[in-house]
């Protein structure tokens, strides 16, 4: 597990790809999402982060996720594959191996998606603290740290508790599970492209197993985003509420449909598109060829 979270540490922060360029995309997309009608688009936002606040703060709210991504991803991953072994042992949403003689027998794809399903609320308690942390410093467009509410990510969880209890950590919690159920489609996504990629064996379009995970891990994560981008408008917007305010999932529901319909759920749906292939191409990548390096049990077929 030590190994492991070093290696999600690794990929999260100091890879070139999902480090940098997945931070700034993130910024945008928590202005968009958080500032609805003050920017055109994406690339509005950013060019006006970078004119009045300076480049710099397209990384406003790094810390957190720098900090603590690596163990948030450490339990989504080892519990995915943990409820991947419990479902198959148990027989629960499996199928037999096709074109195999023996009796050995693989989850299905909805099998698949449970486990991903699970895994995502499983991470949502420990996920939640620190994208809460993450967006309430996104979006101080303040250009001078002096005029800002909040100094860094600690003496935003000190007033987040000073104000609301440690309980303030969780607001909004019920859109964070919201939100990481859509791992269902994630997973789902990369065992059916995994098994599209093994019917190119012996063409001349076959791949290593590695290739076809980062692939598969990188076009996967588009299912993610499609599906999970309302929750992500949703809770985004409990997070960066005032910390004198009540606001819940529900009056954010009601506020996005009333004042721009359905489509002011997508909102931040390009940045998010943008940065996902980079992000979890390499997570995945970084997952699978752990987990045959370690010579872990296996979970798929």
């Amino acid at each position: 597990m030590g190994a492991y979270l070093l290696l999600c540490r690794f990929v999260r922060v100091l890879h070139p790809l999902t480090g940098p360029v997945s931070g700034s995309f993130d910024t945008v997309k928590s202005r968009i999402q958080v500032y609805p009608g003050q920017y055109k688009g994406a690339m509005d936002c950013c060019l006006q982060i970078i004119r009045k606040e300076g480049p710099l703060a397209l990384y406003k709210g790094v810390t957190p996720p720098a900090v603590a991504w690596a163990a948030v991803d450490s339990v989504l991953l080892g519990s995915l594959h943990n409820y991947r072994l419990r479902i198959k042992n148990s027989s629960l949403f499996t199928e037999p191996v096709p074109r195999r003689e023996s009796s050995e027998r693989r989850l299905t794809l909805l099998g698949h998606g449970v486990a991903g399903l699970a895994a995502g609320l499983t991470s949502a308690f420990l996920a939640t603290p620190v994208e809460l942390l993450k967006v309430k410093l996104q979006v101080q467009y303040q250009a001078r740290k002096s005029d800002r509410q909040f100094s860094g990510p600690i003496d935003c969880m000190k007033q987040v508790v000073r104000a609301q209890g440690i309980r303030g950590l969780w607001r909004g919690f019920a859109g964070s599970l919201a939100f990481r159920a859509n791992f269902f489609w994630l997973f789902i996504s990369i065992e059916a492209l995994m098994r599209g990629s093994a019917r190119l064996e012996g063409t001349r379009y076959e791949m290593s197993e590695g290739t076809a995970n980062f692939l598969s891990g990188g076009l996967g994560s588009f299912a993610f985003w499609i599906m999970a981008i309302p929750a992500d408008n949703v809770k985004n917007r409990v997070f960066a509420a005032p910390l004198t305010s009540n606001t819940t999932v529900r009056e954010v529901v009601r506020d996005i449909y009333s004042t721009a319909g359905v489509a002011g759920f997508f909102r931040g749906l390009a940045p998010s598109m943008l940065r996902a292939f980079p992000v979890n191409a390499s997570a995945y990548f970084v997952y699978e060829g752990l987990l045959r390096t370690l010579g872990a049990e296996k979970t798929r077929t």
